[in-house]
């Protein structure tokens, strides 16, 4: 009779003869797991851990994200903590930097090994929410039996990448919970969550990076795919969030190569000198409490052009 063990390995074996790993994100990732980083499913393998002097040093590597990311992090577990879950962040190597997690299930977790400074990448544990979201740069959910470990088996992880404000994975937002009974339509609605936050923090993430800038949302898209442009004075694009840069094809450096906003959304040059010079002549007037002199000589103009101007407008 077949053990829940034996039966878990024999279905990453077969699924690896069977070449499934070219159809299924699952299996590659076991693929990877067993030849790339010679894991084997059957072994319990001790999880990494930093010291607290290395964890420390992890935290500040990441600049403000940690403190950024906290009041997120702090509201998806406020809507997932009932669920017996656990809220984790960890960087771009894998390593949980941040949790949240209810006392009462904190020994489940502490046994997988799920806390703070704990390494979760592919290399180290095979196929989980974390380090499969790092080695594939996009969310996913890893169910019970989906875990390459055997010991993993037993948690649900729901998992969305975080990107800085050069479009680079910065860090990883996971939730997961080692309740047997979790409704797949619940399991689907935490996964949105994640993908929601995660979206959210890389727009706290992007303002805090540019704080002078006017942000502009990309037309076109829905708001909750965070595709923001930052702006400058000169209506010249400095910086984009990943799905700004995907969306728009935007490569490098953008605070470096900067790039006209009117051609990125396509707005015609002539409409857009007419609104530069409308806001120009508004704003003044509207310092000027609408005393068309003073508003002329702020802005270097005699009185009749200004009333031209103000015509023409």
């Amino acid at each position: 009779m077949q053990t829940p063990l034996s039966r878990h390995l024999q279905r990453i074996e077969v699924a690896l003869a069977n070449g499934q790993a070219a159809r299924s994100a699952i299996a590659a990732s076991w693929a990877r797991s067993a030849h790339l980083h010679g894991l084997d499913p059957t072994r319990r393998h001790a999880v990494p851990r930093l010291t607290q002097a290395e964890l420390a040093e992890a935290r500040d590597r990441l600049g403000p994200l940690p403190l950024l990311a906290a009041p997120h992090l702090d509201r998806l577990f406020q809507i997932v903590g009932g669920l017996g879950a656990c809220v984790v962040l960890a960087d771009a190597e894998g390593v949980a930097l941040d949790r949240r997690g209810n006392p009462g299930d904190d020994r489940d977790f502490a046994d997988s090994g799920l806390w703070t400074g704990a390494n979760w990448s592919e290399a180290e544990l095979g196929t989980n929410g974390i380090g499969t979201c790092l080695a594939e740069g996009r969310a996913v959910t890893i169910h019970r039996d989906q875990h390459f470990l055997a010991h993993n088996t037993g948690l649900s992880c729901s998992s969305a990448p975080v990107h800085d404000a050069q479009g680079r994975l910065a860090a990883v937002i996971d939730v997961s919970t080692a309740r047997a009974d979790l409704p797949e339509a619940v399991a689907s609605l935490i996964a949105h969550t994640v993908c929601d936050t995660a979206r959210k923090m890389e727009t706290d993430l992007f303002r805090d990076h540019f704080p002078r800038a006017r942000l502009v949302l990309v037309p076109g898209l829905d708001q909750g795919q965070g595709a923001v442009l930052a702006v400058d004075a000169d209506d010249l694009v400095i910086g984009a969030t990943r799905a700004a840069r995907t969306h728009l094809g935007l490569r490098g450096d953008l605070s470096a190569t900067p790039r006209p906003l009117a051609d990125l959304v396509q707005l015609e040059a002539h409409e857009r000198l007419e609104d530069a010079e409308r806001a120009v002549l508004n704003r003044a007037m509207a310092r000027a409490s609408g005393n068309v002199s003073a508003a002329a000589r702020a802005l270097g103009l005699s009185r009749a052009t200004m009333h031209r101007k103000l015509g023409r407008t």
